[in-house]
């Protein structure tokens, strides 16, 4: 397999989390089991492969791949990918698209999709996607993956197997949706975002923000441009209820070494070591 961008790979359970991501240089995740990637700052060539795509804001380092994958889905012969992106980053999207065409001289198929809060996107029979506003420099959205599963209700649970088949067969609905946050993306965003999706605290699993770490990076600068300190997971730490949560998006200010110094100071069990550090 080609080696053309950095990927980090986790496994939790059944899930395989793999991505890189750098505040202002790139972000790019992908969960293969679920068929879907969140971000396409980069593209790295093992993530052609995956149809759907989730994209939380029009920043470069979050969007500036998407012609690559068009492209060489494209190019290996694949169907056209589906992206799902805020609203107000469509129409400009499909102008760079144009330009790319223009420059490429190849077409660019996609379906673009515009996604907003409060959406709900099926991605199966057992996996439902919702949309929820963050809180970033730019319109901005965060992304949960549910999963599906139908369970007999209360009433019916002493029934035979015959009687519940006679009442299905008469028309009766004798299950109920219950769901379970698998994965949680909250792309870039003030605490505000986070917090005003309280499914992000409870998913299996968080990818999230942490951009800052210093002491000396003002709260109130890094909230006004839509970021996320170490301070604010402290004070929320008892919150989380995720059993992995990945902090990523640092800023190049800081080198790898001084990242886990500073956070394993502040937070010397690692929220019971599910805080896992990207960098």
């Amino acid at each position: 397999m080609i080696d053309n961008a950095p990927v980090r790979t986790l496994q939790h359970k059944d899930l395989t989390i793999e991505g890189y991501s750098r505040a202002a240089v790139q972000s790019y995740w992908r969960i293969p089991e679920l068929k879907i990637g969140f971000d396409m700052g980069g593209q790295p060539w093992s993530f052609m492969g995956t149809r759907t795509w989730f994209v939380s804001h029009g920043h470069l380092d979050h969007i500036a791949a998407i012609p690559l994958l068009i492209a060489r889905r494209r190019m290996m012969k694949m169907e056209p990918p589906t992206i799902y992106l805020p609203e107000v980053a469509i129409d400009p999207v499909k102008q760079i698209l144009r330009q790319c065409t223009r420059l490429d001289r190849g077409r660019l198929p996609c379906q673009l999709q515009a996604a907003q809060p409060g959406d709900e996107i099926q991605l199966s029979r057992e996996l439902v996607v919702t949309v929820s506003a963050t809180k970033h420099s730019v319109p901005s959205l965060g992304y949960i993956v549910w999963e599906r599963r139908r369970k007999l209700k209360p009433e019916y649970q002493e029934l035979s197997g015959e009687a519940i088949r006679d009442l299905r067969l008469a028309g009766k609905d004798v299950t109920s949706e219950h769901r379970f946050p698998r994965v949680a993306y909250l792309g870039d965003s003030s605490p505000a975002g986070l917090d005003a999706c309280p499914a992000m605290f409870e998913a299996e699993v968080l990818i999230m923000e942490m951009t800052f770490v210093a002491a000396a990076h003002r709260q109130d600068a890094i909230r006004k441009f839509g970021h996320i300190h170490l301070d604010d997971i402290i004070a929320r730490q008892d919150r989380f209820r995720n059993e992995l949560i990945i902090a990523c998006h640092f800023s190049t200010r800081y080198h790898r070494r001084r990242v886990e110094q500073i956070v394993a100071r502040q937070l010397p069990g690692m929220l019971d070591g599910r805080l896992h550090l990207w960098i």
